[in-house]
């Protein structure tokens, strides 16, 4: 028989396995586990202040133990199709449960930073391969008549959990103690290993291969790449970007890195990862728009709590409460997308989310420092309506011209590059307020002027209130202080909301490449 037709065999075998137990019951551990990962990313954010005080550290330094979780993970997606191969795809993932549960223990006992940050790149090194093994498991168990509704579900924990998680750190934090924001990772991990171990089985094309040879080359430039990038990304705001001599070095060094790693998956066999996915129309645009999607939601999630603690003084878990609208956008697209996605098809529905998901930015550029929390209610709402309207079908459609037997290495690629797309989101945004608030305040500080009827006014306001109590000298200079704090929080307010239209601004730009997207497998 004849070496291509053993192949067309393969592929015929592989399209038409099924899995013996329900692929519902299979959902369960795995949405589990895309929950507690995914939770993970952002429910440390509002306990670093809690971190940094036990640890006796900055609050700069306490960031390391979010940066060393997201360069952990990335490292190890682009690797979970070799790991699969190396001992079994069902093995491997209950490895990767094992490892995430003993680092959230081992999160919680640690007593200092250096202790903290290895727990916490354990973890990700444990976590950073669920949701590609995921997504890849989900696709394959559900035919594809039913793969939009399951996608909807994944599509709900990769975003739904995120969000909530600052509520849930916060409310954590303020009435236990931050140590329980890991301790609650460890009943879900033993009840998911169990459920995996139960239900869990690989297709032919996933089970544990002989004679697998690991790409060390290229997983070295990959991790050199990642590394130095993440750190770059983290830091390099506070560092004033390339103005700093190891910020150019460490940028030079990560861009030759993952040029190397590239050429090293173009020439090579036998390599980390298959990038001839790539040619994959559906793949490459689906790839792309949900880089941006990530960006969005990462960055948006990261500056609205942070928002409302530094200029609102509102606490760790009402800001993080600020989300929760959010979560409910999640539920209702979800709910939404799983009845009626068959009946508008998946571009109208992408599309429909990205110009929601727009709608969303634009009316949080219209903030004000006068705002409760219900006033940011809808356009959080819009935010979780748009994401999942546009990830969920987005996910199904990128991946539907692939064959099942691409789908884990595809999960990988894509996961990965979603990673970078949040990493670098995070960063711009930071840059992006803290660089349009000196335009603004430069732009208005020329205002501070005699000359100005308004200012002058204010002045002789507030000067005569402080004259009350002190010299008139005195109070002149305490009445100067108070208008130029003003405008420095004018300043920061129009950075957020600069910021803001921004993400308008990516959504919008991304939906024609929607169109670019084939409608069906052909």
């Amino acid at each position: 028989m004849s070496e291509s037709v053993i192949e067309h065999e393969e592929v015929i075998n592989s399209e038409e396995w099924r899995p013996s137990k329900n692929p519902w019951l299979i959902a369960i551990p795995l949405m589990a586990s895309v929950f507690m990962y995914a939770l993970d990313e952002t429910i440390s954010n509002v306990a670093l202040p809690y971190m940094a005080g036990s640890f006796s550290c900055s609050h700069n330094e306490a960031t390391w133990v979010i940066t060393f979780y997201l360069i952990a993970s990335g490292i190890i997606i682009p690797a979970v199709d070799f790991l699969c191969k190396l001992m079994g795809r069902k093995n491997f993932f209950m490895l990767s449960i094992i490892i995430f549960t003993i680092a959230s223990f081992l999160c919680g006992i640690s007593n200092s930073l250096i202790m903290m940050v290895l727990a916490r790149f354990l973890q990700g090194l444990g976590g950073g391969a669920i949701l590609p093994l995921t997504q890849a498991i989900m696709m394959e168990s559900f035919p594809k008549e039913q793969r939009p509704q399951s996608m909807a579900l994944f599509g709900l924990g990769i975003v739904f959990a995120p969000i909530i998680g600052p509520a849930i750190g916060g409310w954590i934090t303020e009435n236990w103690s931050w140590p329980y924001i890991y301790y609650i990772n460890i009943p879900i991990g033993f009840l998911v290993l169990a459920a995996a171990k139960e239900l869990l089985e690989d297709p032919p094309y996933a089970k544990k291969q002989v004679g697998v040879k690991f790409d060390a080359i290229g997983f070295a430039f990959l991790a050199v790449w990642l590394v130095l990038l993440q750190i770059v990304l983290d830091k390099g705001n506070d560092a004033d970007w390339f103005g700093s001599t190891w910020i150019c070095w460490m940028t030079g060094v990560s861009c030759v890195s993952g040029i190397f790693f590239l050429i090293s998956q173009l020439m090579k066999r036998n390599t980390l990862v298959d990038l001839s996915i790539m040619r994959d129309r559906n793949f490459l645009f689906g790839t792309l728009i949900q880089i941006v999607l990530m960006g969005v939601m990462m960055a948006s999630s990261a500056i609205l709590p942070s928002m409302l603690q530094s200029m609102m003084g509102y606490t760790p878990f009402l800001s993080g409460l600020s989300m929760v609208p959010r979560g409910a956008g999640c539920l209702v697209a979800t709910i939404f997308s799983a009845i009626f996605i068959t009946k508008i098809g998946e571009r109208k529905m992408v599309m429909s989310g990205l110009c929601i998901l727009g709608l969303g930015g634009l009316l949080f550029g219209e903030i004000n420092l006068q705002i409760a929390l219900g006033n940011i209610a809808f356009p959080n709402f819009l935010f979780g309506l748009g994401l999942v309207m546009a990830m969920v079908p987005l996910v199904e459609l990128s991946c539907r011209t692939l064959r099942n037997e691409q789908l884990t290495n595809a999960s990988g690629v894509q996961n990965l590059l979603k990673n970078v797309g949040a990493a670098v989101g995070t960063s711009l945004v930071t840059t992006c307020i803290s660089r349009f608030g000196q335009v603004h305040q430069n732009m208005m500080v020329g205002k501070l002027t005699e000359l100005n009827p308004q200012f002058m006014s204010r002045l002789e306001f507030y000067t005569g209130i402080f004259a009350g109590n002190t010299d008139l000298a005195s109070a002149t200079y305490a009445a100067k202080g108070m208008l130029y704090n003003q405008l420095l929080q004018q300043s920061t307010l129009w950075a957020y909301i600069d910021t803001f239209r921004l993400f308008a601004i990516a959504c919008f730009f991304v939906v024609p490449l929607v169109l670019l997207m084939k409608r069906k497998n052909i």
